[in-house]
């Protein structure tokens, strides 16, 4: 009885603490949604509308990450994967590291420093985040070379939607 008692709190404290798809698929962003700051290595700040600027005219991943995230390294192999097979799109890494020091330390301990690399000073929670539904990481969209989201929900870099909305967007 108390096994039964345990893996049914286990069970319930499992559906409580994992990623839960929204209810509302977004295909843009909103204007407080763009104008949210981040910095990059250099501790320059830049905004998300900055940054899709930057990649407009290409299909954008945008891959959400941590160093201290063991879901986000263990996936890390797999983005590379996902990054190598697709060398004529761009990858933008936004980080949650919750510090400028372990933004850097994460940088430089998983071989990322090559990368265009972000992060959020302002923490998780704030405008961007907040808009898209962030309630844990990893988690990758894809970014139309219009700026618009083609695809808004995926918690795997082997989510077969990533590379098929890829596909689709380079035809």
């Amino acid at each position: 009885m108390k096994k039964l008692l345990l893996l049914l709190m286990m069970g319930i404290f499992g559906l409580g603490c994992s990623q839960q798809t929204p209810k509302v698929l977004k295909k843009s962003f909103s204007k407080e949604a763009l104008a949210q700051k981040l910095e990059d290595e250099d501790g320059k700040t830049v905004t998300i509308q900055q940054i899709l600027d930057q990649h407009k005219g290409k299909v954008l991943v945008i891959d959400f990450w941590a160093g201290w995230c063991r879901d986000c390294l263990n996936a890390l192999p797999k983005a590379r994967e996902l990054e190598e097979n697709n060398k004529n799109i761009d990858f933008v890494f936004l980080s949650l590291d919750r510090s400028k020091e372990g933004f850097d330390r994460s940088l430089e301990k998983f071989e990322m420093k090559d990368k265009e690399n972000y992060w959020f000073s302002s923490g998780w929670k704030n405008d961007f985040n907040n808009y898209v539904d962030l309630n844990w990481i990893p988690r990758y969209m894809v970014i139309d070379q219009k700026s618009a989201i083609a695809k808004y929900y995926a918690i795997t870099p082997e989510d077969p939607e990533i590379q098929a909305t890829i596909d689709q967007l380079l035809k």
